[in-house]
C-alpha cells in the first residue's frame, strides 16, 4: 500500500505538478488547496507527510503547521515556497516542520528530501556522519601551535572539554581564534553530539535583543504575532551556547543571563512559565572581564558565575615561534597559484612584525599576498606597507646580532644554572643600560618591546614571593 502524502497549495498547476510526481514516486498523492481541506483531509487520510505552502489565503502557514503537528504529531511537514523572508521561515522551522523547497520545484531534490524524511534510519546515518566531519574540522587538531604559550592554554581547554563544567570565559584579544577554540571544546566534549549554538551579543540589535536571547509570546508586544523562540532555545537541550562579545552585553541583560545560569530555566518576554535551561555556555571577550567589572561596565557577579573557568588566549606577538606555521597552514597546498612558501626576507618581515590584528590579521595578509604574488613563493613586494617598513630596522638590528651571536661564548657553569635567572639577569642589564626603557631594552635583546614586556611579566610572576624584578631593577618606563 502507498504512503500518503498531502499537497496544500492555493494553485491548481502545482497541485497536479507535484500530485504526478508523486505518484511517480511510488506515493499517493492527496491535494487541498485551503487551510480547512488541509485539516479535514489531515483527520480522514492521515498522510505520512504534507508538502504545506508557505502562503495561504485562508490561514497563516504557522498556524496550520501548529494544528497538523497537533493533530499528528508524526507527520513530516515540508514547507514548498516561491518566497518568504527568513526569519519568517526559521520561525515556522522552530515550530516543527522538517524541511523546506523553494519554487520552481528541482523535482529530484525533492523527492531525496522527501525520502530522507521518511526513511529515518539512512537521514540519521547521514547527519551522523555529517557531525563527525563537522567536528574533524572543528577539533583541537586544527588549532595551529606550537609554542609553549600555545600548548599550554590547549592543555587546560581539553581538560574543559572533558569536564561537566557548565561555564567556561575565554579572554583574547580580536583575532586569537575564540571561535575556533570553542567550538575545539564543544566537539571534544560529551555534548558533541547536541547542536552548538554561536550568539554575537554584539551585533545584535539593541532593541531586539532580549527577544531574540529569550523568545517572547504572543502578545507580549505590538509585533509579536505569534510565540517566538529564542537563541537560547536552539541548543536542543544540552548542547553548547557560545555568547560572543559578551562584554557588549547591556546591565540589564547580564542580570537575566545570571539566572539563567544559576537556576537553569529563563522565561520568555511576556511569558509566565519557566523554560528549562541545561546547555554549557561559552562566553567570549577581548576586554579584560575583571576590569570592567571593577570599572562598573560588567557585572562583577556575572563574570565570578562564568569564570568558573577562564582561559586566555596568547596574542601572536607572544607566540611568535608559530607565525611561520600558520602562514604555511594558509597556503593552499594545491591552490591555482602555486605558491610554495615565503621568501627569506618574507619569514623575517613575518616573524618581526607585532601583528595587533593576530591571526584574522595573518591570515588576511597571506590571502592578499597569494591573490596578487607574481612567482612562486610570498616576497615582500605584495606585502602591506606597514608589515615591511615596521620590520626593516628590526631585520637590519637581527642581523647585527647575529655576527655577535656567531662570535659569543656563553660558558655553563659545571654545576649548572636556570635559565630564568639568566633570562632575569639579561633583562635587567638591558634596563640598566637603556635607563630603563623597555622599547631599548628589547632592542639591546633582539625583541619587540611586547615580546619583552611578556617576558619581563611573566618573570615577575614567577618572582611574586620575592621583590618584583621590576623593583629590584630600579623601575622601568617606555
Amino acid at each position: 500500500m502507498r504512503d500518503m502524502i498531502l499537497i496544500v497549495d492555493e494553485e491548481q498547476s502545482i497541485r497536479e505538478t507535484l500530485a504526478q510526481a508523486l505518484y511517480a514516486w511510488n506515493y499517493q498523492p492527496v491535494a487541498a488547496a485551503t487551510a480547512a481541506e488541509a485539516l479535514s483531509c489531515c483527520d480522514d487520510a492521515r498522510p505520512v507527510a504534507v508538502l504545506l505552502a508557505a502562503h495561504l489565503a485562508d490561514a497563516p502557514a504557522l498556524e496550520v503547521l501548529r494544528e497538523l503537528k497537533r493533530r499528528t504529531p508524526e507527520v513530516v511537514v515540508i514547507i514548498t515556497t516561491n518566497g518568504v523572508h527568513l526569519d519568517d521561515l526559521m520561525t515556522i522551522l522552530r515550530a516543527g516542520a522538517h524541511d523546506f523547497i523553494s519554487q520552481p520545484f528541482n523535482l529530484a531534490e525533492l523527492e531525496a528530501r522527501i525520502r530522507r524524511q521518511l526513511d529515518p534510519q539512512p537521514a540519521q546515518m547521514e547527519v551522523d556522519a555529517e557531525r563527525k566531519s563537522h567536528a574533524a574540522q572543528n577539533s583541537f587538531d586544527q588549532i595551529i601551535g606550537q609554542s609553549p604559550a600555545m600548548q599550554e592554554m590547549l592543555s587546560v581547554a581539553r581538560k574543559v572539554a572533558e569536564s561537566e563544567v557548565s561555564s567556561v570565559l575565554l579572554q583574547g584579544e580580536s583575532g586569537t581564534g575564540k571561535d575556533l577554540l570553542a567550538k575545539a571544546i564543544h566537539n571534544g566534549s560529551s555534548r558533541a553530539a547536541h547542536p552548538f549554538v554561536a550568539i554575537n551579543c554584539a551585533a545584535l540589535p539593541p532593541n531586539l535583543i532580549e527577544s531574540e536571547l529569550f523568545g517572547h509570546e504572543k502578545g507580549a508586544f505590538t509585533d509579536a504575532r505569534a510565540r517566538k523562540e529564542g537563541l537560547l532555545e536552539q541548543d536542543g537541550g544540552g548542547g553548547t551556547i557560545f555568547l560572543d562579545e559578551i562584554s557588549e552585553l547591556e546591565i540589564n541583560l547580564q542580570a537575566k543571563l545570571l539566572r539563567v545560569l544559576e537556576e537553569g530555566c529563563f522565561r520568555r518576554v511576556g511569558g509566565l512559565k519557566d523554560v528549562p535551561f541545561s546547555a554549557r555556555v561559552i562566553a567570549a571577550a577581548n576586554r579584560d572581564l575583571k576590569r570592567e567589572s571593577e570599572a562598573g561596565r560588567f557585572r562583577p557577579d556575572l563574570y565570578y558565575r562564568l569564570a568558573v573557568i577562564q582561559i586566555d588566549l596568547p596574542p601572536l606577538r607572544e607566540r611568535s615561534d608559530d607565525v611561520l606555521l600558520l602562514a604555511q597552514h594558509f597556503i593552499p597546498r594545491n591552490g591555482p597559484q602555486n605558491i610554495n612558501g615565503l621568501t627569506p626576507e618574507a619569514a623575517c618581515a613575518f616573524q618581526s612584525y607585532d601583528w595587533p590584528g593576530n591571526v584574522r590579521e595573518l591570515k588576511n595578509v597571506v590571502e592578499r599576498a597569494l591573490i596578487l604574488e607574481d612567482g612562486d613563493m610570498i616576497s615582500t613586494s605584495y606585502l602591506p606597507r606597514g608589515i615591511v617598513s615596521d620590520t626593516v630596522d628590526t631585520a637590519a638590528r637581527r642581523a647585527r646580532m647575529s655576527v655577535v651571536e656567531r662570535d659569543a661564548t656563553v660558558s655553563l657553569p659545571h654545576e649548572g644554572i636556570s635559565l630564568n635567572v639568566v633570562e632575569a639577569a639579561l633583562l635587567k642589564q638591558a634596563l640598566a643600560r637603556s635607563g630603563g626603557n623597555q622599547t631599548r631594552a628589547a632592542e639591546l635583546l633582539g625583541l619587540s618591546r611586547d615580546q619583552f614586556r611578556y617576558r619581563w611579566k611573566k618573570l615577575n610572576g614567577m618572582n611574586q614571593r620575592r621583590p618584583p624584578l621590576l623593583a629590584m631593577a630600579g623601575g622601568a618606563h617606555n
